[in-house]
């Protein structure tokens, strides 16, 4: 999972030509992500390198949303079977955390790339042979309208706090009739909130523990939305449903690219990507 806001760049002419690579383990293609982003902090790098929580986004009200940290790390389960096995073309996963929905896509035969801000969840990617770059989904990015699919699962369509801005940059992404496949949250809920990573560790008051939190990163936007609001922002933004579905208790969609002109912030940010270096060959859309 990751999350950064947008930024806006002058536009550009874009290339004519496509990207055709990802950038070589150890080393990404534009500007990384600084090291203060939230999702890089020590409770989401610690339990990745763990594989196991307790990791919590907390309100400041104290209210916690429980993160699957254990789920994340294992293999694809028949949820995200469900999901991957509707993916078309070359996929992109959005905050791809430790990587299992890369390795699988590659073990389906699908050239995947994951994109997350956090360095360790880019590592644990590459460890298991998928292809992951640290990046921002607002960030310049390889491939800019050529992506068949894009995943924004386990609660990636929170990402920045606003669902319509984030679909609105999907759709810059993704190439004509491209495929957006979203997890929804399990409940009809279409909030905006600050939170905070949070390992549930804090325990008593303690001179350590309060110079702990005075260290934390700031709190950052996220949303939770559920599939009928998810629906409701979509069709605002022109996209199609496809499907939606649910599977061992968790809920789906997949949505078609909205059918526009291409936006001058992306034709920049293509125009990045694709004279980008060093690559390798064969991981992203020709």
């Amino acid at each position: 999972m990751s999350t950064t806001v947008p930024s806006s760049k002058a536009g550009t002419p874009a290339s004519t030509e496509p990207p055709e690579a990802v950038a070589s383990a150890g080393t990404g293609t534009g500007p990384a992500p600084p090291r203060t982003a939230p999702w890089a902090a020590d409770p989401y790098a610690n339990a990745l390198r763990t594989g196991r929580g307790p990791l919590f986004l907390r309100r400041s009200d104290g209210w916690l949303l429980p993160l699957e940290v254990e789920r994340w790390c294992s293999d694809a389960g028949s949820a995200d079977l469900s999901a991957l096995h509707r993916c078309e073309g070359p996929v992109l996963d959005i905050g791809c955390g430790p990587g299992r929905l890369v390795a699988e896509l590659a073990s389906l035969g699908h050239r995947a790339l994951g994109i997350d801000v956090s360095e360790t969840a880019v590592a644990r990617t590459r460890g298991l042979g998928g292809a992951a770059l640290l990046r921002s989904v607002f960030d310049p990015l390889p491939g800019e309208g050529r992506w068949g699919t894009l995943l924004l699962l386990d609660g990636n369509i929170g990402i920045g706090g606003d669902p319509a801005a984030l679909l609105d940059r999907a759709a810059d992404l993704l190439g004509a009739d491209g495929l957006l496949i979203a997890e929804t949250a399990p409940v009809d809920v279409d909030e905006r909130v600050r939170v905070r990573l949070d390992d549930g560790r804090g325990g008593p008051e303690t001179s350590t523990a309060s110079a702990a939190r005075e260290a934390a990163p700031e709190p950052f936007p996220w949303a939770r939305i559920g599939t009928a609001a998810l629906l409701r922002h979509a069709g605002a933004g022109g996209w199609r449903t496809a499907d939606q579905w649910g599977a061992e208790g968790r809920t789906f969609v997949s949505l078609r690219r909205p059918v526009r002109e291409r936006s001058a912030r992306t034709s920049s940010q293509s125009a990045e990507s694709a004279n980008s270096a060093p690559v390798i060959s064969s991981q992203l859309p020709k």
